[in-house]
């Protein structure tokens, strides 16, 4: 949203009779070195007992009022950036039925880790109209948010998408989370298909991330340079997705 964070606290819910603590330490660990990344300070947190692993962070940080970045706001004429690829939820399905390749493992956990700090900074020297992650909803579903309060609509080019490694061959396993399912089915109504569409590219537009990508709407004329500053920044899987359209109104169409 354009902040810069300043301090954060951990939230810990682990099974401290059946789980290692280690396994906690190594969580604790990660945290705090990616609040460092980040640039903010742990100041504390909370920890409980319960039956499931569940960790995350609370984080405080300020910007200023009229460079909020909203997560809806696009205008017709935009291009529409993603800065990480698509396919975490399907990958880590994958990887818990024992069949992802170690390529594919590592290529998600390497995504995962990795911060949209770069991505988000380097929007300051660009005038974005709106900006979001893209995490359970799936792209579709932030996108639906994106456009909501708009008299706008959305096409999306399926061949620019960027996914992970085998993607294709996890989906023609029927290896699809039940997160994938529930977002077609919250904005199958806003969805408009056009031509024959490989299943893996529409099964990716649905698919809930974990720590996804930034998805950003901006004018036309900056995102080639938003693209440049982003590979600069070694953000290697971003692209040119889509873009907003006056119509068809309230409509996400895929090509």
């Amino acid at each position: 949203m354009g902040a810069k964070p300043l301090a954060a606290m951990n939230i810990a819910c682990f099974p401290i009779k059946e789980m290692d603590i280690a396994v906690l330490q190594r969580t604790l660990k990660g945290g705090l070195d990616k609040v460092r990344e980040a640039g903010a300070l742990l100041v504390g947190g909370h920890s409980i007992e319960d039956k499931e692993l569940k960790y995350g962070l609370s984080v405080s940080g300020i910007v200023h009022p009229q460079k909020v970045l909203k997560n809806s706001g696009a205008r017709a004429g935009d291009k529409l950036v993603l800065t990480k690829p698509l396919g975490t939820g399907i990958v880590a399905t994958a990887i818990k039925a024992g069949l992802a390749s170690p390529g594919a493992e590592e290529e998600i956990t390497a995504s995962m880790a990795r911060l949209n700090k770069d991505a988000a900074e380097a929007l300051a020297a660009f005038s974005p109209h709106a900006c979001t992650d893209v995490t359970g909803f799936g792209l579709t579903g932030h996108i639906a948010e994106m456009i909501a309060d708009r008299m706008v609509g959305v096409e999306i080019d399926s061949s620019a998408l960027v996914l992970f490694e085998n993607l294709e061959n996890y989906c023609e396993q029927g290896l699809l989370p039940g997160g994938l399912h529930r977002n077609r089915q919250h904005v199958e109504h806003m969805i408009e298909m056009r031509g024959s569409l490989p299943t893996h590219l529409t099964d990716a537009l649905f698919d809930a991330q974990t720590s996804g990508g930034l998805l950003v709407s901006l004018p036309a004329d900056e995102a080639p340079a938003y693209l440049d500053e982003l590979g600069a920044r070694g953000e290697s899987g971003a692209a040119i997705i889509g873009r907003v359209t006056p119509e068809p109104i309230g409509k996400i169409v895929v090509i």
